[in-house]
């Protein structure tokens, strides 16, 4: 039995889907110099999709966490950076995983983690540097976030459904920019 014939060889380049896909993210990280209620953002959103649609791992993580960057040095760098850029690669992760499993519920359920993730990180962050170190601190930390959870709440179905929406009728529209599905690999 001969070997599979590999996506490349079949005519098939990764590079208009990575195109678009990258044009996608930087359209939305501009978006957040747009003016927007806080964390009305597109950041989780950026991570889970380039998880999910980038085939390379690396690329996965470095694109969207390029955008991210490069609309960080306009609006400002601060000192929860690392913190936010640690939940943004946990969102890719989570994008992984919805990788190969995509479907509205899965990408809904995915989208609703990543928020809870960022809401928990990112404020523990905070509770650390600038609350008490006691249970009232924490909470009163939590408390007080809440109104930016429902914000990152919001931004991320909003952005998800673009981000995603878009490139699956780009895929209708266009198909040089779907995924070949997998081939098997003979035994």
């Amino acid at each position: 039995m001969p070997p599979p014939i590999s996506p490349t060889e079949a005519g098939f380049s990764p590079w208009p889907r990575v195109t678009v896909l990258a044009a996608m993210v930087a359209s939305a990280a501009l978006a957040r110099l747009i003016p927007h209620p806080p964390n009305f953002t597109p950041v989780g959103a950026m991570a889970l999709f380039g998880g999910a649609c980038l085939t390379d791992r690396r690329l996965a993580l470095l694109l969207p966490l390029a955008a991210l960057f490069l609309s960080d040095l306009f609006l400002g760098l601060h000192i929860l950076i690392p913190v936010v850029y640690g939940s943004f690669a946990l969102n890719v992760l989570l994008g992984r995983w919805l990788r190969s499993r995509r479907t509205v519920a899965n990408t809904a359920v995915v989208a609703l983690l990543g928020s809870v993730q960022f809401f928990v990180v990112t404020n523990f962050a905070c509770w650390w540097l600038w609350y008490p170190q006691t249970a009232e601190g924490f909470a009163g930390c939590y408390v007080a976030a809440i109104p930016f959870f429902q914000n990152t709440l919001l931004g991320d179905a909003v952005f998800v459904t673009a981000l995603f929406g878009t490139l699956a009728v780009a895929e209708r529209g266009f198909p040089v920019l779907r995924e070949p599905a997998p081939t098997a690999v003979a035994s």
